[in-house]
């Protein structure tokens, strides 16, 4: 299995960016070709210092790497990439890797 974790920084407008994200970016993203699974954070994200400065964390699970690099290539994926610039006033950092159970 692969995942892609998107960490959204805090944005300047969090009502706007939770609104626009549940009514827009989430259905985006959930047609992504190969899309095994979509988990997103769940009320505020911690360190074990206090708040993280991350509004959001959104794991994309896929069966590949490949299937992974797919998805983000097809039309469905150059949509929801287009659409964080639209929404995402706090940055947002994506990360991709493999996974292996232990």
């Amino acid at each position: 299995m692969a995942q892609l974790v998107v960490t959204y920084g805090t944005p300047t407008d969090p009502a706007a960016f939770d609104r626009h994200y549940a009514e827009i970016h989430v259905p985006l993203a959930r047609k992504l070709p190969g899309l095994r699974r979509f988990e997103l954070s769940d009320g505020p994200v911690m360190t074990p210092e206090g708040p993280a400065g991350v509004h959001l964390i959104a794991i994309l699970t896929f069966d590949s790497l490949e299937a992974l690099a797919a998805a983000s290539a097809s039309p469905e994926g150059q949509a929801a990439a287009a659409d964080v610039a639209t929404f995402a006033t706090g940055g947002a950092t994506l990360l991709m890797y493999e996974t292996r159970t232990v």
